[in-house]
């Protein structure tokens, strides 16, 4: 127990007792050794090895020769190791799923900042999930850009079962914002993870607050959708605003209300 403590190097004390336990089997520590010195060479600091050994003790078995096939630099990994240390990063399949993710958000920052909201990316079935879930998101006539920004924006979806992303589709056709509009990725963006209960309830939040009536209401989030992330409070002051100097005119109001 003791020896297997030791290799856990600068993580607390509660944590290597942890970690110990699940490299009990370990022989010899020439692979934790390598392991270890292949995180000193990526310049983590202490803070970022104690990090990586906590999240995932196993990762001091690990053959890191092969993540060299990532396409990445030194320092990239070594932003990525502490994020996605866990079994699913000691696999082959860690390879493909990071290329495919470069490719979607268009650069190492903008996977990372994704990861960052969905540490989950690695861990899903590439053909199985995401892929199938950006196959839907196509057949709203999204291109790869647009898919790319609406899943940095909201990164859960890339991972969502199917029925949520045929139910965010259909929330986003049913405010009058039909596929392949302009309007579609923010509308999809709008309405992701919203029941229609929520929906239907700011919908009538709209028309009782800006005096609207259904056809207004329904014209006025079908131009710009993303009106339905604005905070009650917001869209109060808003209305208030558009009373007091007597913006009356239909256009007038549905411009003020999303600020431009």
């Amino acid at each position: 127990m003791e020896r297997e403590a030791r290799l856990v190097v600068h993580v607390a004390e509660v944590e290597a007792l942890k970690a110990s336990a699940k490299l009990s089997h370990l022989k010899s520590p020439s692979k934790p050794d390598a392991v270890l010195a292949f995180l000193a060479d990526l310049g983590l600091s202490t803070t970022g090895v104690a990090t990586v050994v906590a999240r995932d003790p196993k990762f001091l078995c690990a053959i890191v020769d092969g993540r060299t096939g990532l396409a990445l630099s030194r320092s990239e990994i070594a932003r990525l190791v502490p994020l996605a240390a866990n079994d699913h990063f000691r696999s082959k399949s860690v390879v493909s799923k990071v290329h495919y993710y470069l490719r979607l958000f268009g650069s190492f920052q903008e996977f990372l900042r994704a990861l960052k909201g969905n540490q989950h990316l690695l861990s899903h079935n590439l053909e199985r999930v995401v892929k199938r879930n950006v196959g839907l998101l196509q057949e709203c006539t999204l291109g790869s850009c647009d898919i790319g920004k609406l899943a940095i924006s909201m990164p859960r979806m890339l991972t969502a079962n199917v029925e949520q992303i045929r139910a965010m589709v259909a929330s986003a056709e049913g405010l009058g914002v039909p596929r392949g509009s302009g309007m579609c990725r923010r509308a999809l963006q709008s309405v992701a993870f919203v029941s229609e209960e929520k929906i239907a309830t700011k919908m009538e939040y709209l028309k009782k607050t800006f005096r609207w009536s259904d056809a207004e209401v329904g014209i006025a989030v079908s131009k710009g959708p993303f009106v339905l992330k604005r905070s009650e409070d917001m869209l109060k002051r808003r209305s208030e605003f558009l009373i007091s100097e007597k913006y009356m005119v239909q256009q007038g109001k549905v411009q003020t209300v999303y600020g431009t």
